[in-house]
């Protein structure tokens, strides 16, 4: 019979399987930083680059950056020229960019009407969109007022909990919401909604109003009203919000603020190629 390992020591160490482990996802690290490398060796000088140019530049061997070109292009990150042999950046990498681009044609034709906004309801004005369970801000205006919400560019929070995350969840698909419940509704203030049923309930109101609200729920003492903002294929991209103290924002205000809201967002949208 073969011996395993001598009597009274313990087989391998659940230790070093960790080890192992880690030692395997800090190759896939490796991978995904040397991927980002070769993108990044192309210029608008150099628009095609060969295996082995790419594997000295890189100080990489040239079956590794084969390998790693092979799945770029898989993913039309990379293509290669039938001609040559050699590679140039993909329509993948373009989408991508067209995404970032959006964005910024957004916050940039959006502008006029959050300065409108903000004049007419005296409180902070937000443009924010989507990002997997969170909006993410593209637009902040600060109200003048002492007390105001602050907040920044960049900035992510759940969408579940906000005006501006609500007036965009409404229009998504089934999956985008099933995987914010997924995620999981987590409690800001005594006041967030945090039942999944209560969540769904809330956006169908949305759906059939066309703005949403925050009573508290993501910021104690804030509240919120937003509505969405759609492309011209009238797909709901973004969401324009106000956000401020509940001492001015009362309840009877915040019905006043809805038309204002609504119209920037109608706006924008109309502005970005929408029609009803």
């Amino acid at each position: 019979m073969r011996v395993l390992y001598k009597e009274g020591l313990p087989p391998l160490p659940y230790s070093s399987a960790m080890q192992d482990s880690t030692e395997g996802t800090e190759s896939r690290l490796s991978s995904v930083a040397s991927a980002i490398r070769v993108l990044k060796a192309f210029s608008e000088t150099e628009i095609e680059i060969g295996i082995s140019t790419l594997a000295k530049r890189l100080g990489l061997a040239k079956s590794t950056v084969h390998r790693l070109a092979s799945t770029l292009a898989s993913e039309g990150l990379l293509e290669q020229n039938p001609e040559n042999g050699r590679y140039r950046l993909g329509l993948g990498l373009f989408a991508l960019g067209a995404l970032v681009r959006r964005r910024m044609d957004i916050s940039t034709q959006a502008l006029p009407y959050l300065h409108e906004l903000r004049e007419i309801t005296g409180e902070t004005v937000h443009l924010a969109t989507l990002e997997q369970s969170n909006i993410i801000y593209l637009f902040n205006l600060e109200s003048h007022q002492a007390i105001r919400m602050r907040s920044y560019v960049g900035a992510r929070k759940p969408a579940f909990c906000t005006s501006e995350g609500r007036a965009l969840l409404a229009f998504q698909e089934p999956e985008v919401l099933a995987r914010v419940v997924k995620d999981g509704l987590v409690a800001r203030t005594p006041n967030t909604q945090t039942a999944p049923a209560g969540l769904r309930k809330t956006l169908e109101l949305v759906q059939r109003e066309g703005y949403a609200q925050d009573d508290e729920e993501s910021e104690v003492g804030m509240r919120g009203l937003a509505a969405p903002v759609r492309d011209h294929s009238g797909q709901v991209i973004a969401a324009i919000g106000i956000a401020g103290p509940v001492q001015r924002l009362t309840k009877k205000a915040m019905r006043g603020f809805i038309a204002p809201v609504v119209q920037a967002a109608d706006a924008l949208s109309t502005r970005l190629g929408y029609q009803p």
